[in-house]
């Protein structure tokens, strides 16, 4: 039942708070977002502020294929829990993007989790949406993760940290240890997230 609170989590069915909290130094819980919009640094100034789901294209049901599935009556050893995640990896790795995003320059608010281990600078790194995803729970659907590439070495940030990133985006998708993501950013700017959550 474990593996399988993820996805009732993402559905909307349970809060995010029933996985615990996951660092308390962070003070977020698995699943927490941030809070957007927030006020444009002057640093930003020529991106379009986004959030998320503007990222999702219209239509797109994430949990099509787990239709018709009573998820809350499985067990993790139980056949047809483990066929369900299965598909649900899949139709999420595959996630459809929104290809109108091509070349626009935005800014939005994330967790970072770094493709680079054990450097003290960081250049290259997953963007996601909520406090755990890739590390503590599963991954998101590929039109939630983005692949940052920043155009000057990191320093300072750590995995999940919160950040906001302006930049160019681009779609592409490429797989990775803690997920596929669907959408690609070439980063201008890395800034830590100093806004209030909800």
């Amino acid at each position: 039942m474990q593996k399988l609170l993820f996805v009732l989590i993402f559905m909307g069915l349970l809060p995010a708070a029933s996985l615990g909290a996951a660092d308390s130094k962070a003070d977020y819980k698995n699943g927490d977002r941030l809070t957007q919009p927030a006020p444009v640094d002057p640093a930003s100034a020529g991106y379009k502020e986004i959030n998320w789901d503007a990222l999702v294209p219209k239509g797109w049901d994430p949990i099509q294929a787990l239709k018709g599935m009573d998820l809350g009556k499985l067990k993790d050893t139980d056949p047809r829990a483990m066929d369900a995640l299965q598909k649900l990896k899949d139709t999420w790795d595959s996630a459809p993007v929104d290809s109108s995003w091509r070349g626009q320059r935005v800014r939005i608010a994330g967790f970072m989790v770094p493709l680079e281990q054990g450097r003290q600078k960081i250049t290259e790194f997953l963007l996601v949406p909520y406090f755990g995803a890739c590390i503590h729970m599963p991954p998101p659907p590929a039109n939630q993760i983005i692949h940052v590439i920043s155009a000057k070495p990191l320093k300072g940030f750590i995995s999940m940290s919160t950040v906001w990133v302006s930049g160019t985006m681009d779609t592409a998708h490429i797989a990775s240890p803690w997920g596929a993501s669907g959408y690609k950013m070439k980063a201008d700017l890395v800034v830590p997230y100093t806004e209030s959550r909800r």
